[in-house]
């Protein structure tokens, strides 16, 4: 939809797109990894330090389908496959890529940095998924998986990596 359809949506529809760019966020260069910086790396430091692992983990999955919606929804107002406007999809990722690594700023620091880089370059299948996986499922899907890779990345890093990563 271009700029001049604007004036044509809802309330709903505008406070959807509101909250899909959380606020000035998605509006930002380089507006994912704004949002993970500004809003995800905050969030899951909350999220892992307030709530049970399992509540972690329940909290992550509702927010990733709540992201499906949202960027189905959002995309289609926009008329854009995958808006750049829209961040919830980055906040999901890092979120999983979060989800069971020590409370270090050294991990992190990492997590945020092998995140970002690991879902820009769509390592398979999260190319393929963003590709065929139809609106909302695709769009969040390979964040989920660039997350899932960054979790396995962070375990092997605590596992073998220098103790003053993990706070060991």
């Amino acid at each position: 939809m271009d700029e001049s359809n604007k004036t044509e949506r809802t309330t709903g529809q505008r406070m959807l797109l509101l909250v899909g760019s959380i606020g000035p966020l998605g509006h930002m260069p380089a507006s994912g990894t704004v949002a993970v910086l500004v809003a995800g790396v905050p969030l899951a430091y909350l999220m892992r330090t307030t709530l049970p692992p399992w509540a972690y983990w329940v909290v992550t999955v509702l927010f990733a389908l709540a992201s499906i919606w949202l960027h189905d929804n959002g995309d289609r107002l926009l008329g854009e496959k995958d808006s750049r406007k829209l961040v919830w999809d980055e906040l999901a990722g890092f979120f999983v890529a979060t989800g069971i690594m020590p409370l270090t700023w050294p991990m992190f620091v990492m997590a945020f940095f092998a995140e970002r880089i690991i879902d820009i370059v769509k390592v398979p299948p999260a190319n393929w998924i963003e590709k065929k996986w139809p609106g909302g499922w695709g769009v969040v899907g390979d964040d989920l998986v660039a997350g899932g890779y960054v979790l396995g990345l962070l375990w092997l890093v605590e596992k073998f990596g220098p103790g003053w990563l993990s706070g060991i």
